[in-house]
């Protein structure tokens, strides 16, 4: 289901909500952080799906 429900489809996926909680897990688990790191990525990155792939990247590595 769309976090906004006025905008389905490909664009929404291109964000992460950072407000909930099964999204941060599932961005957590993706990359093998706890969910705090997740959060605390979301919160200084913002929500742009590929911003916080590369951030989370760079912590794992």
């Amino acid at each position: 289901m769309a976090d906004d429900r006025s905008q389905r489809g490909g664009a929404d996926r291109r964000t992460v909500a950072g407000d909930e909680d099964y999204e941060v897990g599932y961005f957590a688990r993706k990359h093998g952080l706890t969910v705090e790191q997740a959060q605390k990525l979301i919160d200084r990155f913002g929500n742009d799906r590929a911003t916080l792939d590369d951030e989370a990247e760079k912590l794992t590595k």
